[in-house]
């Protein structure tokens, strides 16, 4: 069993034997019964605690005449984030902001949470970038059912009706891709950034380390973007209308 962090050991003491039985009810195999949660599973947790309290913290000053700088750096990421699937997605994009905005402060959080001792980022485990990429595939499936109806399913079968069946089974294969692909995406560079701080860390306990902390949190910044971006042409393509 890998080590547990501090946060981890809380939650199992209080709902590990809760979620333990959860699981075996539904005939899940739990390899360690007395510790059920995941140091990935309990950073997520902690990411989604700390946005709840951030939420409520900037919903509670928000102000016209006197905003805050928190305020300001909220209404900053909003605002370029609709502008960004405005310029991809084109009108009527603004219905998706709430669901970017809140993927990307997810994904952010999770990536730059491995900075603080003590903790690690989940984003660094396979299994959390790939719950990211299952919720942006079912996000965008179900907006193109929404905008075209049943007539969506014509999107897979490609322009042409001679070439369908050739192109439904590419077509599937490119969209299972897309999850493949932003898994490994965002789950490499964090865990090959988390990797490189602990070794420089290990190696030089002060001084060039923080030159690689700084190199995570670009990382972190740039991951997040390039996931929302992608995740925002796939919606594009979705919700696109025929010409």
């Amino acid at each position: 069993m890998l080590e547990q962090l501090w946060f981890t050991k809380i939650l199992n003491r209080l709902f590990g034997p809760a979620v333990a039985g959860l699981m075996e009810s539904f005939h899940i195999h739990v390899k360690h019964p007395e510790a059920p949660i995941a140091n990935s599973a309990a950073m997520e947790v902690l990411v989604c605690l700390f946005l709840i309290l951030l939420f409520i913290v900037v919903r509670s000053q928000l102000s016209v005449d006197k905003p805050g700088g928190l305020q300001h750096l909220f209404e900053l990421t909003h605002g370029f984030i609709e502008q960004q699937s405005h310029e991809i997605i084109g009108p009527h994009s603004e219905a998706h902001t709430p669901f970017l905005v809140t993927l990307a402060l997810f994904i952010l959080f999770c990536n730059l949470i491995g900075v603080i001792p003590g903790f690690e980022s989940p984003t660094a485990v396979p299994i959390v970038p790939l719950g990211c990429a299952i919720v942006a595939f079912f996000y965008y499936q179900a907006q193109g059912f929404k905008h075209a109806g049943i007539k969506y399913l014509a999107h897979f079968a490609g322009p042409m009706p001679a070439l369908a069946p050739l192109m439904i089974p590419i077509e599937l294969i490119s969209h299972l891709a897309r999850v493949l692909s932003l898994t490994i995406r965002l789950f490499a560079n964090m865990f090959a950034g988390d990797m490189v701080t602990l070794v420089f860390f290990s190696l030089v306990p002060v001084g060039i380390p923080i030159l690689f902390l700084g190199l995570h949190i670009g990382v972190s910044l740039l991951q997040t973007y390039i996931f929302i971006l992608l995740t925002t042409v796939y919606l594009a393509g979705a919700v696109a209308e025929e010409h």
